[in-house]
């Protein structure tokens, strides 16, 4: 097979971060506010009191400290508690076009790149803001980009999916190059009101140029050894928010349409299949775990990817065999992995072998194994 690299990868952080402590006060003083409201039907017995949310119970729970998101003050807000960020015309470019562009001029710098270089356009994350025109083919005007782009969604497994189908697009000659993006406005479907989950998730994009290995100039060029892909139908992450929401008002605004999971059995049901995804994946690729120098995880949960890593390697792994930025991002969903492996990857020398893998809402999963050039 025609060998592939990823010869260049890119970042968007947002300006704004909340820390856990600031999240906790707006969390804490809507909840007072509800109960205050409620106090009757509280007392009758009808209604459920809220109970508080604390720094320390997030970062045991996550492992998350703080998240970086495109608008904090409406957040942060306990009348409110979703972010402000005023609808663009259609003329303007639309805001996660313009998050795909910072983190594509990153990545196409990195990779020595330009946009008459590029053939494809994928724009792969959990949530669209809109279903037309696709993003990808916004972001391949905004960066005069010949060819073709689409968007595909495939929760947080996004960018692994993204990364293995610009592969086979390579391989197939249907481009030369793709530019894989995953711009993740994730404080757009988080409930802000819910004590299990207001704290998982933060905004970021990443960006990743995917080209054939003969092509390829960059001081950064991972091959791509193999991947593999798997899905499993799960209600335990879902998100009903959708057109259809039109159709029956009494459903207009319930909980149900913003990210909701049943986490304790996520955490049962994905851990050991991540762990045998990664496993199979290596292995296909002629590699045995000992081989492995790096693993970059989905961003999700500290305590899963621990459980991951200790299944894989029959110990914990090392902070550098394991890098984590979820303490500082949160959870941003298909962007994770990608900006671990953005950030920890130029300390290893040539020959090292690495796994990108993520896993989320369907269930799916992605594993991509590579190896520095």
């Amino acid at each position: 097979m025609k060998p592939v690299v990823i010869s260049g990868t890119g970042l968007f952080t947002p300006e704004q971060s909340i820390s856990n402590d600031e999240l906790v006060a707006a969390f804490n003083a809507y909840v007072e506010l509800y109960n205050a409201e409620h106090a009757a039907a509280i007392a009758a017995g009808t209604v459920t009191a809220l109970e508080p949310s604390s720094s320390g119970f997030i970062e045991k729970a996550s492992g998350i400290k703080s998240r970086y998101v495109m608008e904090k003050e409406g957040i942060l807000d306990p009348t409110r508690m979703t972010a402000r960020i005023a609808e663009r015309p259609d003329d303007e470019i639309s805001l996660q076009a313009e998050m795909c562009v910072a983190a594509a001029r990153d990545a196409l710098a990195r990779a020595g790149k330009t946009p008459a270089d590029i053939d494809m356009v994928l724009v792969a994350c959990s949530n669209m803001q809109r279903p037309y025109p696709a993003m990808a083919v916004e972001v391949q005007e905004a960066l005069g980009i010949d060819g073709f782009g689409f968007d595909m969604n495939v929760a947080c497994s996004s960018a692994t999916f993204g990364i293995a189908t610009a592969v086979d697009a390579i391989r197939n000659g249907r481009a030369r190059a793709v530019l894989m993006l995953n711009p993740e406005i994730t404080s757009g479907h988080l409930n802000f009101r819910d004590r299990d989950s207001h704290f998982i998730f933060g905004d970021a994009c990443t960006a990743v140029v995917v080209e054939a290995a003969e092509t390829a100039t960059s001081a950064h060029q991972w091959e791509v050894l193999d991947s593999q892909l798997k899905t499993k139908f799960s209600n335990n992450i879902r998100n009903n928010f959708g057109f259809m929401n039109r159709f029956d008002e009494a459903g207009v605004g319930q909980p149900d349409k913003l990210f909701r999971q049943q986490g304790r059995k996520v955490f049962k049901e994905v851990c050991p299949m991540a762990a045998e995804m990664i496993a199979t994946t290596v292995g296909n690729a002629g590699l045995e775990i000992k081989d492995i120098s790096r693993y970059w995880l989905h961003q999700a949960n500290l305590n899963m990817n621990l459980l991951i890593a200790r299944t894989l390697l029959g110990r914990d792994a090392t902070p550098e065999e394991a890098p984590v930025i979820l303490d500082t991002y949160a959870n941003t969903s298909s962007a994770g992995s990608i900006i671990a492996f953005h950030k920890y990857q130029d300390d290893l020398p040539a020959g090292s072998n690495g796994v990108i893998c993520s896993f989320g809402a369907g269930y799916s999963i992605g594993c991509v194994v590579v190896r520095k050039k």
